[in-house]
C-alpha cells in the first residue's frame, strides 16, 4: 500500500479526526495522529491483512523546545512481506517544571516488543512518559539522575553523588589518540604518533 492508502484506510476505520496533520511529500512521509489512539491505531496497522506492519524499526523522541511548548514521538513501521514503510507521530504538551505533568503517550510495547527499550530510552533522554508500559524507569542514565539530558533546556547537575559532572574540556584541548592536532586547532604536549623505540 501506497501512503495515501494506508491514510485513507484509516480514515475510515478510526474517522476523519484521527489525523491532525500530514507531510505527504518528503522523503519520509508522515501522518500526525490524535495521541490517545495511537495503541489501537498501531493494533490495527500490525494485525490487518492488507498492511501488516509486523517490524517496528525505531521510536524517536523529540523536544520542540519551550517556547513551542511541544514535544513529539515518531514511529516508523515496516512490512517485511509488503516492503512498505509508514511513520506515525504523535504530539503532546510539554511540561517545563518538574510540579507539572510529565508528556504522557500510550505504550505500544504489547504490540512491538522492540518498543519497550525504545520507550524507556525516550523516557530517559526526554521525560515523556509511556502510559501502560511494563518496565518504565531509566536505561541509560541512573535511576536518581536529574533531568532529562536530551531536552533542550536541560541543565547539567554539577555533582553526582560527590563526583564533578561537568566536561571539562579534556578533549577539545588534547585531542583523542590518534587524532591530528590540526583537527583540535590548539597545540598539545602529546604528539600525534609514538616514538617507535629503538
Amino acid at each position: 500500500m501506497v501512503f495515501e492508502e494506508v491514510r485513507d484506510l484509516l480514515v475510515q476505520l478510526f474517522g476523519a479526526e484521527l489525523i491532525q496533520a500530514e507531510k505527504a511529500d518528503s522523503l519520509q512521509p508522515y501522518l500526525v495522529i490524535a495521541p490517545e489512539r495511537l495503541a489501537e491505531v498501531c493494533l490495527e496497522l500490525h494485525d490487518n491483512e492488507q498492511t501488516y506492519f509486523d517490524f517496528l524499526s525505531c521510536v524517536t523522541g523529540l523536544d520542540n523546545g519551550p517556547e513551542a511548548g511541544t514535544m513529539e514521538v515518531a514511529y516508523n513501521l515496516y512490512s517485511i512481506p509488503y516492503d512498505h514503510h509508514l511513520t506515525l507521530k504523535v504530539q503532546v504538551p510539554r511540561n517545563s517544571t518538574a510540579d507539572q505533568p510529565m508528556p504522557q503517550v500510550p505504550t505500544v510495547s504489547h504490540i512491538w516488543r522492540t518498543a519497550d527499550w525504545h520507550e524507556r530510552e525516550v523516557f530517559d533522554m526526554l521525560g515523556i512518559y509511556f502510559t501502560n508500559h511494563p518496565d518504565m524507569r531509566r536505561i541509560l542514565c541512573a535511576a536518581d539522575w536529574e533531568g532529562h539530558p536530551l531536552r533542550k533546556d536541560y541543565e547539567l547537575q554539577e555533582y553526582y553523588h560527590g563526583i564533578k559532572v561537568p566536561f571539562d574540556q579534556h578533549n577539545e584541548l588534547n585531542g583523542f589518540k590518534g587524532e591530528p592536532q590540526w583537527i583540535v586547532g590548539q597545540p598539545t604536549p602529546f604528539s600525534d604518533k609514538r616514538e617507535k623505540p629503538e
